[in-house]
């Protein structure tokens, strides 16, 4: 069974690996360090929240999108919808924030009828 560590260090792999971002560069963009960052990607690091957001920051995703992966937010999205937002390769990274950002207002919204 994963471990939220482990989960989340393997989808910051995925979003790094899919966005064409080097371990060095995404370290830089987050400004931590290279063996850190790749502790983190293995599971063998548990990333702060702080740590979290700046690597989001480096991704261009949501901070959010991260911590719920790391159980530090209870998601009321459906992972799986989230997931195929976040492996849509025909969007922009921009357009899969804007996306995931209107579906969680909705999930999270009130009933209205």
């Amino acid at each position: 069974m994963k471990t939220k560590v482990t989960e989340v260090g393997e989808f910051i792999r995925q979003q790094r690996e899919r966005s064409a971002i080097s371990l060095r560069k995404l370290a830089d963009r987050a400004g931590i360090s290279n063996p850190y960052l790749s502790q983190i990607e293995r599971g063998l690091r548990k990333p702060s929240a702080r740590i979290l957001k700046a690597i989001a920051a480096g991704l261009s995703i949501s901070a959010e999108t991260l911590y719920e992966r790391a159980g530090l937010l209870d998601g009321a999205a459906h992972p799986e919808v989230m997931e195929a937002i976040a492996n849509d390769n025909t969007l922009t990274e921009r357009q899969k924030q804007a996306l995931a950002e209107i579906y969680k207002s909705f999930v999270e919204a009130p009933g209205e009828e």
